[in-house]
């Protein structure tokens, strides 16, 4: 039995939250959810697959402590989705067996374990203490007895249960639940174009950008000049009047509005009113999960209720597919609500004693960001009855009875819904698995708990070259601690074989994914964090005709696509917009917003510390590096002036030297530019049609006077000096006052502003570069010659987010926030700074498992299949029907991208052009391969006459001059044809099999 107790201190002590640990999960929910979590206690009884989900899910995103209760024994079924039992915890208790692997997931979060005897149920007096109390498989009587005592005491009640294919959730937070932030959406920000004093205040945004509110929200005001009072008033409701336009009710008592200003959305807190149980029941609020099934809810809030009422009076539960349970079952429930449909509550009975790991998954992460809102009152929580069902994945075929009995196996939790035939059939199934993170580790967990390849032919790829680092630990849960460093793909495929031995080793595959490779899979799941490596996946899955799972999450949203061949389109066929870029001449010269700064800072970092080093290491190793790489750059001066500063007059021999080159770079960077813009564009300048150039967005900056005693100033020194150290291989420091001492010390030459420098206005600009006047044989005299230097390199520096001790997050960090300060933009703290520097993507644990649940087994309709879409703040779920393959046409034959034609044998050229129009009555007049034009019909008679009658990957070798490699065994060739009346038309590629 594991207890600990934790220091009070962890409660509230803001650096108690281990970034590194929860920096993912840190930008979903920020550190004041984080720290109301800290101090709740959960309790959660029953261990069996649903209560092992929530109890990991909220063990994972760091809790206070988290209680378990269930003393009934283990039994072999249990291992149809209790991950964390084995055979041989068989006969003891279920809480004593799970508890000390629980433990093993967050070092940060106490597991207790309640005891108690065998048939012992849990009580009013057992759940004292505890801020959030989760039921899970509990009779209603029992879910009555508990909530009417919680109800009335202020504690947050969940209670959960699945059967097969079915599940259903409650909550009850309580009479009135305050939930601070709805929505979780970062507050939502402009800049004002004008302010109206009016008993309706309009507010009119600059036309570039939409606001973005909704009527009801709340905003208010920072940097109004002459309407005063608005900056930093109490928030004022909005009325959206237009997408530049809103209102803000009565402004006639305030000031003249004189210019500028900046709104900013406030957060209003909502306060939710809870029923109980005994109340619901009546009159429930149904969450609907799936509008198709618009009347499913009902049905199924009386068949639980029946459900529950027959295991009382049987003292067991219906058995599989067995008609005269279902039938009893269906009175039950018609005696609650005689409008019931029958097909559905027989369905139920059918698959009472089922017992789905995926559908376990998608229940355990929905109860557990419920628990999370409970605790953190963040996001909007789950009003109030949740039914939910897959009945779409039974196969087309349904077993019988007798195929569904138990037979004394682990699987039987399936078998009772899939039957026996089923489970053999996935057991010899092939699959392969890319990506093992957060949805990589959920994918593995489900396939073993539902015995995926666990049969004499079954196999599953794992392909990941990652290696486990800190951040993973919180989300992808078959890592702990120990595993730091290893790759993931060998961690997971080990911990997921302890969790089922029936399981073969999963493979982790390096080599070639050739086509003998594809041929033996069944089909693909994705398991990637970047577009580009799906895409390519989804190319491979395309020209194998394989069936691919694709899913993804962002924070609190996730969503699954399915691809299957000749039926959807691919991955690749549709789009995300692309992310909105920043115009470079904000980044450059007018900031007004501190992501602007940071994105400014992430270029200095490679400017100053990658780009240079890397320039010095070509110029020292490749031969003529000046002549042939500089002569196309159209910046020879500068780069000839950096490679000379690099390597001569500011290459450091100590540590003080780097220092004084920080602080150069310091007056460089902040005083001196701004300066020289000021300069240029003075304060007072005017634009071409006599408005003032520095309003609306172009906020006039003001030059940055050192001053060793302002943190901000000296963090930057220090970064700056010990990057610029490690360029050189010298060993840094961080002691303050030797920085202070030295950086005090330094003379900084006087800088006069130049006439005549262009200043980049807009986009459509030209950049201004000085490079009118090529190398200066000057400057390159002073270079020395790479022979004087043989062997000597510098150290380019390789950008680590996740490295808390290698100055690169802080040096963006103060060089973001020192340029935010010469504009007066707000400055941002390291860990914002880190998540938009970093492009780090917020995740949660919850929602990646209940993505992985939402992906079961194949059909061969197009209704059958779904693409899932959830927001778990909201919360919302979204099914639709995937999109058909897009079909295209020549003459009569219509095809999708899943068509192609294929010739065997390595045919000659001419058997492909005459086969073309006989059967198809097309003209080929081009045939490319690769970058290789093979043949087109105005090459000349004798190219024609020599090439047509080759042999397919002769061809091929001679017009490329290099041989095929081994290894391949086809060729993928473009054709282009005409039809009879002389039109171009587009036709699938061809498949040339050598």
């Amino acid at each position: 039995m594991a207890t600990t107790n934790l220091p009070s201190a962890m409660d509230v002590d803001e650096a108690a939250i281990d970034e590194g640990l929860y920096s993912r999960q840190l930008y979903v929910l920020g550190h004041e959810a984080m720290k109301r979590m800290a101090a709740s206690n959960v309790l959660i009884v029953g261990l069996k697959g649903l209560g092992i989900e929530i109890a990991k899910n909220v063990i994972l995103a760091g809790v206070k402590s988290v209680t378990v209760f269930d003393p009934e024994p283990v039994r072999i079924q249990d291992l149809s989705s209790q991950f964390f039992l084995r055979e041989e915890d068989i006969g003891k208790s279920r809480a004593d067996a799970a508890t000390p692997r629980l433990a093993e997931l967050n070092a940060y979060v106490p597991v207790r374990n309640l005891g108690g005897q065998r048939g012992q149920d849990i009580t009013v007096d057992l759940i004292k203490g505890f801020q959030a109390v989760v039921l899970t498989d509990a009779p209603i009587s029992k879910q009555l007895e508990i909530n009417d005592w919680t109800h009335q005491n202020g504690i947050h009640f969940i209670a959960a249960e699945t059967h097969g294919l079915f599940g259903s959730a409650f909550n009850d937070f309580g009479p009135k639940f305050t939930c601070v932030d709805p929505t979780g959406e970062q507050p939502l920000t402009g800049m004002i174009y004008v302010l109206h004093q009016d008993k309706e205040g309009l507010v009119t945004c600059l036309d570039e950008t939409r606001h973005g509110l909704e009527d009801g929200d709340f905003v208010t005001f920072i940097e109004v000049q002459g309407m005063t009072e608005l900056n930093g008033c109490e928030p004022r409701k909005v009325s959206v009047k237009g997408p530049y336009t809103f209102t803000i009710g009565d402004t006639t008592s305030l000031g003249d509005y004189v210019a500028g200003g900046i709104f900013t959305q406030v957060k209003m807190p909502k306060i939710v009113e809870f029923k109980p149980l005994r109340e619901s029941l009546n009159s429930p609020e149904f969450f609907i999960t799936d509008f198709a099934k618009f009347d499913r809810p009902s049905t199924l809030h009386a068949g639980f209720q029946a459900l529950s009422e027959f295991k009382a009076q049987e003292q067991r539960l219906p058995k599989p597919r067995n008609s005269e349970d279902a039938t009893k079952l269906v009175a039950l429930a018609k005696k609650i609500d005689a409008e019931a449909d029958e097909k559905v509550l027989t369905e139920l009975s059918y698959q009472a004693t089922g017992d789905l790991a995926p559908m376990n998954a998608v229940f355990g992460g929905f109860v557990a960001q419920e628990v999370l809102k409970a605790c953190s009152a963040k996001f909007h929580p789950m009003i109030q009855h949740m039914y939910f069902d897959s009945l779409e994945s039974l196969p087309s075929e349904l077993p019988s009875e007798a195929d569904c009995q138990p037979i004394g196996s682990r699987y039987d939790g399936q078998i009772a819904v899939f039957g026996k035939t089923f489970q053999d059939k996935i057991a010899n199934h092939r699959q392969f698995l890319v990506g093992a993170g957060a949805i990589g580790c959920e994918m593995l967990k489900n396939w073993s708990m539902i015995g995926l390849a666990s049969g004499p032919k079954g196999t599953i790829f794992v392909t990941d070259l990652d290696t486990i680092e800190k951040s993973n630990l919180n989300r992808q849960f078959l890592f702990r601690a120990k595993d730091l460093g290893k790759f993931k793909s060998e961690v997971a495929a080990a911990a997921v074989a302890e969790m089922n031995p029936h399981l073969k080793d999963a493979h982790r595959m390096i080599d070639l994914y050739n086509e003998e490779f594809f041929e033996g899979v069944d089909g693909v799941t994705n398991a990637l964090d970047n577009v580009k490596a799906r895409q390519y996946m989804d190319q491979r899955c395309v020209f194998f005709l394989k069936p691919l799972l694709e899913s993804g999450t962002l924070g609190t949203k996730g969503n699954t696509q399915v691809i299957i061949p000749h039926l959807t389109e691919s991955y690749s066929s549709s789009q995300d917009p692309p992310e909105k870029e920043t115009p470079s001449c904000t980044v450059k010269n007018f900031p007004n917003a501190i992501q602007h700064t940071i994105e400014w800072s992430r270029q200095e970092f490679d400017n100053l510390f990658v780009k240079p080093a890397q320039s010095v290491n070509s110029y020292l190793s490749e031969p003529n590096f000046l002549e042939t790489n500089l002569k196309y750059s159209g910046q020879q001066r500068e780069q000839v002036e950096q490679l000379v500063s690099y390597l001569v007059t500011n290459k450091p021999l100590t540590f003080e030297e780097c220092i004084i080159w920080a602080r150069l770079q310091f007056e460089e960077k902040y005083n001196n530019s701004i300066r020289q813009l000021l300069f240029s564009l003075p304060k007072d300048a005017l634009t071409s049609t006599g408005q003032p150039f520095w309003s609306g967005p172009k906020r006039a900056p003001d030059p940055l006077i050192y001053d060793s005693n302002e943190p901000a100033h000296l963090q930057y020194i220090i970064a700056a000096a010990n990057l610029h150290a490690y360029n050189y291989g010298l060993r840094g420091d961080t002691d303050p006052v030797i920085f202070k001492k030295i950086s005090e010390s330094v003379l900084v030459p006087e800088f006069t502003p130049r006439s005549g420098v262009k200043v980049q206005v807009n986009e459509n600009e030209p950049v201004a570069g000085e490079s009118g006047a090529g190398m200066s044989v000057y400057e390159v005299k002073k270079l020395p010659a790479p022979s004087s230097l043989v062997g000597y390199r510098l150290n380019p520096v390789e950008f680590e987010k996740d490295d808390d001790t290698n100055h690169h997050i802080d040096f963006i960090t103060a060089a973001s926030n020192l340029r935010a300060m010469n504009y007066n933009i707000p400055a941002a703290d390291r860990h914002t700074t880190k998540q938009i520097a970093g492009k780090i993507i917020p995740a949660i644990a919850t929602t990646t498992s209940l993505v992985v649940g939402l992906i079961i087994d194949g059909k061969n309709k197009f209704e059958d299949y779904k693409n899932g879409f959830v927001n778990l703040a909201l919360p919302f779920f979204g099914f639709s029907e995937p999109i058909a393959a897009a079909k295209n046409k020549y003459g009569q034959t219509e095809w999708t991208l899943w068509d192609r034609f294929e010739f065997k044998n390595d045919p000659t050229l001419k058997e492909i052009v005459d086969w073309f129009a006989k059967e198809h009555k097309l003209d080929v007049s081009m045939v490319s391969q690769g970058v290789s034009m093979l043949w087109s019909s105005f090459i000349g008679k004798k190219k024609s006459e020599e090439r047509l009658p080759m042999k397919f990957s002769k061809l091929v070798e001679q017009v490329s001059k290099k041989p095929i490699p081994s290894h391949v065994k086809h060729l993928i060739v473009e054709v282009m044809v005409s039809d009879q009346e002389g039109e171009d038309v587009e036709v699938p590629f061809i498949v040339v099999h050598i």
